[in-house]
């Protein structure tokens, strides 16, 4: 017992991610307020960007930045040594469309408001049955 515990505590940040991801999947699903589900979809790329660069790191890795010259050695490379920056690199990319989806949907929430004069699902589409 002693052991699954210390097992699930030393992962302590997936856990932070999983609840992250069902407050950003709760909010999407069971809000009613359109702002409400835009900031859960937010929520939840946030957690999926903090696990994938969560994932992406290595414990005593090096930068991959291999220094040919003089002082440099002649020591073979070991790619299992380096940190591989492709998912940091992925989720700044990430964060850009998170950001940009952010910005063109609160754009779209206030084109509702304007006409229809409330964020509530279930008021929108009353309006639209009318």
């Amino acid at each position: 017992m002693h052991d699954l515990l210390l097992t699930i505590m030393s992962k302590y940040n997936y856990w932070i991610y999983i609840v992250l991801l069902m407050i950003g999947l709760y909010a999407m699903m069971v809000k009613k307020n359109l702002v409400k589900k835009i900031i859960g979809m937010n929520i939840l790329q946030t957690a999926i960007i903090l696990f994938y660069i969560s994932v992406g790191a290595k414990i005593d890795g090096m930068l991959p930045i291999i220094i040919h010259g003089p002082h440099s050695g002649h020591h073979p490379v070991r790619a299992a040594d380096y940190i591989n920056p492709l998912p940091h690199v992925l989720m700044l990319t990430a964060i850009v469309v998170a950001v940009a989806t952010l910005g063109v949907a609160l754009a779209l929430a206030i084109k509702v408001y304007h006409q229809y004069g409330t964020l509530d699902e279930d008021e929108i589409h009353a309006g639209i049955r009318k």
